[in-house]
């Protein structure tokens, strides 16, 4: 697909403009000498701030590397949410009082907007927080998110480390009773799970207690975890036999108090299983449910598209993006989509994974990554630092068809940025593996992360602070990119690319649908494999959806305008248009807003021209 076709589309549909900045002249020395001094102060009040949430928020901190508060976990309690929502508007009411908007540079007066943004979210967020209960969410239900983030984010390189491992295992408990009681109020104001959610909870907490310690067998996932970390704290001579076992001891004990509380968990679950809702399950279903996925549009695509018009953008991409399949494979000698297609399933036919097929599946993943990192230094200045590692989803959160995503890397670079694979059911074709890797691992997701928590410059909270439409319309965009690269070699290769994209395209109508036109959860199914979706895809992503609402609009969305500023950069820039200069603008100083991110470039082109 090319670019200017692209926008030549999306310009059509006369949606995503947002208001133009003028960049403000040069200032004169004195008054640049001023800038830098306001700047330094406002960077120092925003750290202090951020140091006070991260205090808060031991979750947080352990993201970024620091073992501080790492035996605790955030208070997600409605007291503790709302403790931090007053903090938050105390905090942008000192900055206003504190700081006069205009005497700071351009790039000062980003990190205030974000700031400010920042409370309207939240206030938007615990406007709506009743309709997020914590077991609701497809991909990480409260049980199985804390016990991922104790495998995979809960880095243990010294033996108080593992203490405070144990420390949070000993905490779980009361936060899954907490849970509970937060999913039966929601459940009160007619705000129930759909009932493949809560048959998912019931999963996965058969899965966290499936072998040892709890009944024989192999090694359930915590305790493998557990044991795997203080074997290397053992081998690298950080503790001793007798401190390894006493460690483990505390390990076990803790998981054996933390059954009962899963065990409540599942009866809860069980309980709600015989009337929990089927069918047309989206938001519109519920109590003031509109209201509530016009702020979940808002939050993930930080935009004021409303579900309508973003369902119009989408069916209008889907088509155009079939379109552009059309002519890559009649290009290859194809009669059409459809014939590629039959051609394709032939030549691989589905299969069902084997132990030797996730090795391969994995190497190549790894490889694909590798060789991309080697190209980025054509297109960015700024580059990735820490190892990345491509690895199997968790099996007590592994689905058929399950949705790829990635983790950052620390900023010290001791935990590796991960992208996570599910490898249960079938297996995909593996021609999606480049574009994939490129969307999860470099230059997508991983990479922006890992570029984002080594920031050297400008406030802290920067470098751990995301939004949805940035995140993700930078991962589709990178994969676009990748073809710009070179990266796909032949027809099947650059068939996924677009396949991907119109997959994305497809979500903005199939979230649309769910949950502001009514639509049943077959109904989106059925949509999803008219459009030429995997359909042992679809059920996972559907579900998603309907766990998430607007969270998947924000994919096409944010390349769309990613796309569309690059393209008002080159057309007004010319010759002088820096590709290195501008992918550093998008990633180099962390996720942005979409309409911050425009007033960037905007600048950008004018200083640039200057």
């Amino acid at each position: 697909m090319q670019r200017s076709v692209f926008l030549a589309a999306v310009a059509g549909l006369g949606l995503l403009a947002l208001p133009a900045v003028t960049a403000a002249p040069a200032p004169a020395p004195a008054v640049a000498t001023a800038v830098a001094g306001e700047d330094a102060r406002l960077t120092a009040f925003l750290d202090a701030q951020f140091d006070e949430e991260m205090a808060a928020s031991p979750e947080l901190a352990t993201e970024l590397g620091s073992p501080m508060g790492n035996d605790r976990w955030d208070d997600s309690s409605d007291a503790g949410e709302a403790r931090a929502l007053v903090w938050r508007r105390a905090s942008v009411a000192a900055m206003k009082a504190g700081f006069d908007r205009p005497k700071l540079s351009p790039e000062a007066q980003v990190n205030y907007d974000i700031w400010v943004l920042e409370l309207e979210r939240a206030e938007l967020r615990a406007a709506t927080r009743r309709y997020r209960p914590p077991y609701y969410s497809y991909l990480r239900p409260l049980h199985t998110g804390l016990a991922n983030f104790l495998i995979n984010v809960h880095n243990v390189a010294s033996a108080a480390d593992m203490r405070g491992y144990n420390a949070r295992l000993r905490g779980i408990p009361a936060l899954l009773d907490a849970g509970i009681a937060r999913s039966r109020a929601s459940a009160a104001a007619g705000i129930r799970a759909p009932k493949f959610q809560i048959e998912r909870v019931i999963a996965g907490g058969a899965g966290l207690t499936a072998g040892a310690p709890f009944v024989a067998g192999k090694d359930s996932p915590l305790w493998a975890d557990a044991r795997a970390k203080v074997d290397r704290l053992r081998a690298g001579g950080s503790i001793t036999a007798a401190e390894a076992e006493a460690l483990l001891a505390e390990t076990r004990a803790a998981l054996l108090e933390l059954k009962p509380a899963l065990d409540r968990v599942t009866e809860w679950a069980q309980a709600e299983l015989a009337t929990a809702p089927e069918g047309r399950v989206g938001a519109g279903s519920l109590p003031g449910g509109a209201e509530f996925y016009a702020a979940a549009l808002k939050l993930a695509t930080t935009t004021d598209l409303d579900a309508a018009q973003i369902h119009k953008i989408g069916l209008a991409e889907v088509a155009r993006l079939k379109a552009d399949q059309d002519r890559l494979v009649r290009a290859a000698g194809f009669a059409d989509r459809a014939a590629f297609l039959a051609d394709r399933d032939k030549r691989f036919p589905t299969v069902a994974w084997t132990d030797e097929l996730r090795a391969d599946y994995l190497a190549k993943s790894n490889a694909a990554i590798a060789q991309v990192r080697a190209l980025v230094p054509k297109y960015f200045n700024t580059l990735p630092a820490h190892r990345i590692e491509v690895i199997r989803e968790p099996a007590f959160s592994e689905v058929p068809g399950g949705a790829a995503h990635a983790a950052a890397p620390s900023p010290d670079g001791a935990r590796a940025g991960l992208v996570y694979v599910h490898m249960a059911g079938t297996i995909p074709n593996f021609a999606r593996i480049p574009n994939l890797m490129c969307h999860e691992g470099v230059p997508g997701h991983v990479m922006q992360g890992d570029i984002q928590v080594r920031q050297s410059v400008g406030p802290k909270f920067r470098k751990s602070y995301g939004y949805v439409a940035f995140g993700e319309g930078w991962g589709l965009y990178a994969e676009a990119l990748c073809r710009e690269m070179g990266v796909y070699s032949n027809v099947g290769e650059e068939f996924a690319n677009i396949d991907s994209e119109l997959f994305r395209a497809i979500r903005l109508v199939v979230d649309t649908g769910l949950h502001a036109k009514g639509w049943s959860e077959d109904e989106a199914v059925k949509y999803m494999i008219e459009q030429g979706a995997n359909p042992q895809q679809v059920k996972s992503e559907v579900r998603r959806y309907i766990t998430n609402p607007g969270q998947a609009t924000g994919y096409k969305i944010g390349m769309i305008k990613i796309v569309e500023l690059r393209d008002r950069a080159e057309k007004a820039l010319g010759r002088r248009f820096d590709i290195k200069g501008f992918h550093d603008l998008l990633i180099a100083s962390g996720d942005q807003p979409l309409s911050i991110l425009e007033r960037r470039v905007d600048a950008w082109i004018a200083a640039t021209r200057a």
